[in-house]
Parts: structure tokens; C-alpha cells; sequence
């Protein structure tokens, strides 16, 4: 994982705190809590997938009608990592910058069954810098071939609101900082929104984000339809069960532009 310096503008932080980069790694959760609690929504559901009972305080979610896939990372040495990503075109797959801006010169799609896919490319924000609060840390990739699933739409026609329930999903670690790869989804409140980056707050009866769940996305509600507010960035901590995690905002116009330019068809909200 990479460390981030501390944003400023925009956010809720604190100063001087210090955000890591939630992509591939082995970090574990200090002093995890010793059982999931159980979502209050039927989080799986939201992804078209049955669940089981662990993404911190969330449930397993099956991969057979999942938009939420893991990503693997190759250089020219072997791997470099995994992010998790979000279908929202047949061909278009949403994620985070930093997950396609080290090096990568091969990345494989996984679906959670069969062969993996190779991207036929990608491209990450022209602004992103890899820090800072006004770096837009979004990608997206163009595949290949359609995609087996139903695209999740983009939230373009409001703004996401402090205190709604919000959904997270990706394949990164579970509660005991284990478990990377396994695709999981749990609920969470948000509890903060700035022009670039939206923000939930760890608690023991909510979600987070930990290792491996960089490029998921961040769930809202509209109209009795879930979309893709934010995408996973970055964490005030290594730690998944401490400390806030950030989301790019897919509603700022900078970023909504730079997705819909390269995925014209993606469904909106």
C-alpha cells in the first residue's frame, strides 16, 4: 500500500492525517472486531447476488450476476497487485487511477468464475497526480468483448448526502485483514461530502473498505435504484477498521466528463 499525504480542500479531515491507498497489499485490521455485523440492508442484493455472512462488517457475496470485479495487475516482472472495479458499460469497466498508474502493462479482469480477461486498455484521469485532494483518482477500462453482466448506472442527477446509506463493495480483505479476493459487499453511512471526495466513517456497526478494495464502488440510492456515487480511493489509516476512507465523487463534473467521454454509453441516474 502506498501512502498518501493528507488532503486538504474539499474534505472533512482532519489535518495532517495520513491517507494510504487501499489497492493490493497484506495489511491487516489492529484489534479486529471478533464478529461481522450483520447489514441492515440486503447489501448482496443490491449486486444481484445471494449472500453469506465479513469488505470489513459485510457480508460474501456470490459472483454469478455481480458488476463488481477483481482486477490483477501485471508488469513486465509478474504481478503488482489487485483492485476491484465496476462494470457500467458492456465494455467499459470504472476504477481507481493509482490501481492502472504503477506500472501495469497487462491488466485481467476476473468475474469470479472462468478465464480471466485482458483489458484491451485503459486510461486514468489526465488530472490525476497520485496525491492531493484535487487529484481525480478514477480510470477507466475498455474490454475486449461485452461482459456477461448487467452495468451498474452512474448517480449524475444529485448529489450524494451526509447521512445517507451508502453501499461498498469490492475484493479486498474481510474484518480479520484476511480473505483478499473473496467479493464482498456491507453498508455504511456517509459522513461527509467535499467537491472531489465523498466520505464514510469506520464504527463496529458499519463498513469499511480495506486492501484489495480500491476502484469498488460506493452505492446510493435514488429512486429505488442503486448507482455509482464514488469510487474507492483511499483510507485516513493501514488499518481498515480505524479512521475514514474516501471515494471519488462521480458527480463532480470534472470527473463525470472524463467517464462519460470514455464510456458514452454508461447508464445514468
Amino acid at each position: 500500500m502506498r501512502v498518501r499525504p493528507s488532503f486538504t480542500a474539499g474534505l472533512l479531515a482532519v489535518a495532517g492525517a495520513i491517507f494510504v491507498a487501499c489497492g493490493g497489499g497484506s495489511g491487516s485490521p489492529s484489534s479486529p472486531s471478533p464478529n461481522p455485523t450483520t447489514p441492515s440492508v440486503n447489501v448482496c442484493g443490491v449486486l444481484g447476488a445471494p449472500s453469506t455472512t465479513s469488505i470489513i462488517n459485510g457480508s460474501e457475496c456470490s459472483t454469478a450476476n455481480s458488476p463488481v470485479v477483481l482486477m490483477n495487475m501485471r508488469d513486465a516482472n509478474g504481478a503488482i497487485g489487485s483492485c476491484s472495479g465496476t462494470i457500467i458499460a458492456p465494455r467499459a469497466i470504472l476504477t481507481a487511477a493509482h490501481c492502472v498508474k504503477d506500472g501495469a502493462t497487462i491488466i485481467l479482469v476476473f468475474l469470479g468464475s472462468g478465464d480471466q480477461i485482458a483489458a484491451q486498455s485503459w486510461v486514468a484521469h489526465p488530472s490525476y497526480t497520485g496525491t492531493g485532494s484535487n487529484s481525480p483518482d478514477v480510470a477507466v477500462l475498455s474490454m475486449p468483448v461485452d461482459l456477461p453482466r448487467t452495468p451498474m448506472p452512474l448517480l449524475t442527477s444529485r448529489d450524494a448526502r451526509v447521512g445517507e446509506q451508502v453501499i461498498v463493495a469490492g475484493w479486498g480483505n474481510d474484518f480479520n485483514g484476511s480473505g483478499s479476493h473473496v467479493h464482498r459487499a456491507g453498508a455504511t453511512t456517509l459522513s461527509g461530502v467535499g467537491a472531489l471526495f465523498l466520505q464514510t466513517t469506520y464504527s463496529p456497526t458499519s463498513a469499511s473498505i480495506c486492501q484489495g478494495d480500491s476502484g469498488g464502488p460506493l452505492f446510493v440510492q435514488e429512486n429505488g435504484v442503486w448507482a455509482i456515487a464514488g469510487v474507492t480511493s483511499a483510507a485516513s489509516d493501514v488499518s481498515c477498521n480505524t479512521g475514514t476512507q474516501f471515494y471519488v465523487a462521480v458527480r463532480n463534473s470534472a470527473v463525470q466528463s472524463f467517464i462519460l467521454g470514455q464510456a458514452p454509453n454508461a447508464t445514468q441516474r
